[in-house]
C-alpha cells in the first residue's frame, strides 16, 4: 500500500519533484498509456518533474518580474522587431525543448521506434504549468503548428516542421497562431487581413493587423487571411505560414541557434511586418503578446486555399487541450502550495490543517484536481488515439477516423468542455489558494499571486466559456456526439460493482438518465433556447461523465489493478465526494446531515494515504 505524504517536511512547493508528488497524473497516464509507453515515459517524466520543480520554477519567478521586452526599431529608426528575453527564459526553453516536450510526440525519441502519443506532450505541458503557464503557451503553439504542417503541408515547409519538432535547442523554431483581429475577436469570419500573390517574389504577401499575437516573434507563425475574390466569413479564409525573418534572407528558417549567435535581425532581413507593441498583461509574462501589422509580409500557403479555418480547428483542438492541461497543472501547484502551507502554518496552537474548515477545503480542492485531471486526460487519450490512427493510415490503406467514428465524435464534444470547465476551476482554486496563505498570498513575493494572475487568462485563451458552450451544441447537432457520450457513460457504470460505490453509482445512473432526457428535450427546442441552456449543459455533461469515469477508476483500484497493485479504496472516496458535491442535493444544505466525510477522509484524499477497501463502510457520507 502506498504511504501518505507528509507535506510538513516541505517549506514550499519548489525544490521538489512535481512528478513524484503528483500521484494523480501518474495514475491517469498509467491508465491511458500502454504498458510499454509508460515504462519508457516514467523515468523521463520523473526527470522532467525534477527539472521543473527546481530550475524552471525558480527561473519562472524571475521572468515574471523581468519579462521579454520589445525593441521594434533600431537606433536608426529602421524596423528590427527584436524581442529581448532574459537569460532565465532562454534556459527554461533549452531545458524543456531538449527534454522532448514537443519532439517526443512527433519524432521517435531515443529508445523508441515511433513517437509517443500526443497525450505525452500534454502530460509534459501539465508538469511545466506547475511552474509557468506563460511559457507553456509557446510550447503548446509549437506543437500545434507542427500538427498542422504534419497534416496539411505538401512538403514545401519541411524545414519549418523539422525546426518545430527539433530536440536540439539550437535547431528549434517556435510556433504561433495569429488569429484575433480587433474587429473580429471570437468572430473569426470577420477577419479582414488579405493575401495577394506576388508572382515575382514567389510568395503570398499579407496586409492587415492582428490584435493579440502571443509568441509574437515566432519563426513558425500561422495566420489566416482572405485571398482575392474569396467569399466572406470563415469559408473564405486561407492559412499561411508567416516567418519572423524574410524567408529569402537566409538559407533556412531562423532557429534558436541563429538568434543566440547573431542577435537581432538587420532591417533588411526582417519580414515585412511591424511589431507595434507588447500588451501590458496581468499575467503570463513569459510569453510576449503584442500587435502585428502586416505590410506585405512574405507568407507560404498551407494546405488548400479557402480551407484555412477548417485546418486551424485541428490546431485548436490541441490548443484547447493544452489550455486544459495548463489549468490542471496550476490547480496541482496551488493544491501543493496549500497543503504545504497548511501543514506548517500554526494558529491558535495547531497547524491550520488540523482545523475542520481547512480540512474540508483541502479535501474539496484535491477532489477538484482529481476530477479535472481525469476528464482532461480522457479527452487527451481520445485525441491522441485519433491522431495516431491518422498517422498510420497515411502510411497504409487503412481508413482513419476522419470525423465519422465514435472516437472523433466523443473527442469533439469533450475537448471544449474540458477547456471550459478546467479553466474556471483553475481560477477558483488559485483564488482560494491565495486565501489559504492569507496576506502573504496576495503579494508578489509568494507564488500564489502569480498563479492566480496566470490562471485568469485560461478562460479567455482558445475561446471563452460562452464560445465553447456553443461549440458543444455544434458537436451535438452536427456530429450526433450524444450517442458515443451516453454509450460511454453507460459502459462505465456497468463496470462499477463494488458495494462501497453502490450509492454513488445509483446517483450517477439517475443523473445519466436525466442527462439523456435533457439532451433529447434540448434537441426539440429552438436555437435560442438551446443557446440559453448551452453552458448549463456543458457543465452537466462534465459532471456526469467525470463521475462515471472516477467510479470506474475507483473500481479498478478496489480490485487491486491500480498503480500500486494493491487493493486501495482512496479513489472510491474521491469519487463519492465528487458525486456528493456535484450531483447530490442535501436538505438544509447538508447542515443537519451529520456528515463528517472531510474529517474522516482527510488523510487519504489530501495526503494520499491508502485505504483498505474493508474500511470504506466506516467513511461514508451520512444518509438522511
Amino acid at each position: 500500500m502506498s504511504s501518505s505524504i507528509d507535506y510538513g517536511q516541505f517549506e514550499e512547493g519548489r525544490a521538489v519533484n512535481y512528478w513524484a508528488l503528483d500521484r494523480t497524473i501518474r495514475r491517469e497516464l498509467r491508465r491511458i498509456y500502454t504498458d510499454e509507453e509508460f515504462e519508457w515515459a516514467e523515468p523521463r517524466l520523473a526527470e522532467f518533474g525534477e527539472c521543473v520543480g527546481h530550475t524552471i520554477a525558480d527561473n519562472a519567478d524571475f521572468v515574471d518580474d523581468h519579462g521579454p521586452e520589445l525593441e521594434p526599431y533600431d537606433k536608426h529608426g529602421d524596423i528590427q522587431n527584436c524581442v529581448r528575453y532574459p537569460a532565465e527564459q532562454l534556459e527554461n526553453e533549452r531545458l524543456a525543448y531538449e527534454q522532448g516536450i514537443v519532439a517526443d510526440a512527433f519524432e521517435a525519441p531515443p529508445g523508441r521506434d515511433e513517437p509517443m502519443p500526443l497525450s505525452h506532450n500534454l502530460a509534459m505541458q501539465y508538469l511545466l504549468c506547475y511552474a509557468d503557464a506563460g511559457f507553456d503557451c509557446p510550447v503548446a503553439m509549437t506543437a500545434g503548428v507542427a500538427l498542422v504542417l504534419e497534416k496539411f503541408d505538401d512538403g514545401a515547409l519541411e524545414e519549418y516542421y523539422d525546426g518545430l519538432t527539433a530536440r536540439n535547442y539550437e535547431d528549434v523554431i517556435e510556433g504561433a497562431m495569429f488569429l484575433t483581429e480587433k474587429q473580429g475577436g471570437s468572430d473569426v469570419g470577420a477577419n479582414e487581413t488579405r493575401a495577394e500573390y506576388d508572382q515575382d517574389a514567389g510568395y503570398w504577401r499579407l496586409y492587415g493587423e492582428k490584435w493579440f499575437c502571443s509568441n509574437i516573434d515566432a519563426e513558425g507563425t500561422l495566420a489566416l487571411a482572405r485571398t482575392e475574390d474569396a467569399p466572406s466569413g470563415t469559408d473564405g479564409l486561407s492559412m499561411f505560414l508567416v516567418p519572423h525573418a524574410d524567408p529569402d534572407g537566409s538559407e533556412g528558417p531562423l532557429t534558436k541557434g541563429d538568434r543566440l549567435e547573431d542577435g537581432p535581425l538587420s532591417p533588411d532581413a526582417v519580414n515585412d511586418q511591424l511589431y507595434r507593441r507588447l500588451k501590458d498583461k496581468l499575467g503570463t509574462i513569459a510569453v510576449p503578446t503584442g500587435e502585428v501589422e502586416f505590410t506585405g509580409a512574405k507568407a507560404v500557403l498551407v494546405g488548400e486555399e479557402e480551407n484555412g479555418f477548417k485546418q486551424m480547428t485541428e490546431m485548436l483542438n490541441l490548443e484547447r487541450l493544452s489550455n486544459a492541461a495548463a489549468s490542471c497543472g496550476i490547480i496541482g501547484r496551488v493544491l501543493l502550495e496549500s497543503k504545504i502551507y497548511a501543514a506548517n502554518r500554526e494558529a491558535f496552537g495547531e497547524t491550520i490543517d488540523q482545523y475542520p474548515l481547512m480540512r474540508a477545503d483541502l479535501v474539496d480542492m484535491a477532489v477538484d484536481h482529481e476530477a479535472a485531471t481525469a476528464f482532461t486526460f480522457e479527452a487527451a487519450r481520445l485525441f491522441a488515439e485519433r491522431e495516431r490512427a491518422g498517422r498510420r493510415s497515411a502510411d497504409s490503406t487503412s481508413a482513419a477516423d476522419d470525423g465519422d467514428g465514435d472516437t472523433y465524435r466523443l473527442m469533439r464534444l469533450l475537448i471544449p468542455i474540458a477547456k471550459a470547465r478546467t479553466a474556471r476551476m483553475a481560477v477558483d482554486t488559485a483564488s482560494y489558494g491565495m486565501e489559504v496563505h492569507g496576506g502573504n498570498g496576495y503579494v508578489n513575493d509568494f507564488v500564489t499571486n502569480r498563479l492566480l494572475r496566470d490562471a485568469q487568462v485560461l478562460p479567455i485563451w482558445e475561446g471563452t466559456e460562452n464560445i465553447l458552450s456553443l461549440d458543444v451544441l455544434r458537436a451535438l447537432e452536427r456530429e450526433d456526439a450524444h450517442e458515443p457520450l451516453l454509450e460511454t457513460i453507460e459502459e462505465r457504470l456497468e463496470e462499477v460493482s463494488h458495494p462501497a460505490l453502490e450509492d454513488a453509482a445509483e446517483t450517477v445512473e439517475d443523473e445519466y438518465h436525466d442527462l439523456a432526457a435533457a439532451l433529447a428535450a434540448l434537441a426539440a427546442e429552438d436555437a435560442e433556447y438551446a443557446q440559453l441552456s448551452a453552458k448549463r449543459l456543458a457543465h452537466y455533461i462534465f459532471d456526469v461523465f467525470t463521475a462515471a469515469l472516477l467510479l470506474e477508476e475507483a473500481q479498478t483500484e478496489l480490485e487491486g489493478e491500480g498503480e500500486s497493485g494493491d487493493e486501495n479504496g482512496r479513489l472510491a472516496l474521491v469519487a463519492k465526494r465528487f458525486v456528493a458535491n456535484e450531483l447530490e442535493t442535501d436538505d438544509a444544505r447538508g447542515i443537519a446531515s451529520g456528515d463528517r466525510f472531510a474529517l474522516e477522509a482527510f488523510e487519504s484524499i489530501v495526503r494520499n494515504e491508502s485505504v483498505n477497501p474493508d474500511a470504506l463502510s466506516e467513511t461514508v457520507v451520512a444518509d438522511d
